[in-house]
């Protein structure tokens, strides 16, 4: 008889446990894909180092558009003046992950080739690319070999979602 009451007991304790946790109604939202939530464009100011040396400090507009859910590319504007004018270059493929409410992402290199006003094509190698997004708040950081330039160029924007 105890052995039966005590089955009973375990049963319903079962059920009342069981149907607390499918009755939720705090479910949670859907998560959205990281590479949704970095897409859309950025303006805000973008220091360029050559060489330890301040070359460039621009208000610009960077674009992330959306490749896969983890996935990113990004358009980096035009810089510079004249015949030292970089044309405005993509980088493709910028791996996402998100940790709290932070979302990073990393790329190694990236390599391409952007045609200038007069009509040339320029080879260029983007390395150690760090995106970094909190909220609307984006940092963006990369070294950049353009063309036949002997040095780097030292990327540096820090931006606000528009």
């Amino acid at each position: 008889m105890k052995f039966k009451s005590l089955m009973t007991m375990m049963v319903a304790a079962v059920a009342i446990v069981l149907g607390n946790c499918s009755c939720s109604s705090d479910d949670d939202e859907p998560e959205v894909a990281v590479a949704s939530q970095v897409l859309g464009t950025y303006s805000g100011n973008e220091v360029i180092m050559v060489m330890n040396e301040e070359s460039s400090n621009e208000t610009r507009t960077y674009q992330f558009t959306k490749v896969s859910d983890t996935t990113v590319d990004m358009l980096v504007p035009e810089a510079g003046m004249g015949m030292m004018t970089i044309p405005a270059f993509p980088v493709k493929n910028i791996p996402l992950a998100k940790s709290g409410n932070t979302i990073s992402g990393k790329l190694a290199s990236y390599s391409g080739k952007v045609t200038t006003a007069s009509g040339d094509e320029k080879a260029y190698t983007v390395s150690d690319v760090v995106v970094l997004l909190d909220g609307k708040n984006l940092v963006v950081t990369f070294s950049l070999k353009y063309g036949s330039m002997p040095m780097a160029m030292d990327y540096h924007f820090t931006g606000i979602k528009q």
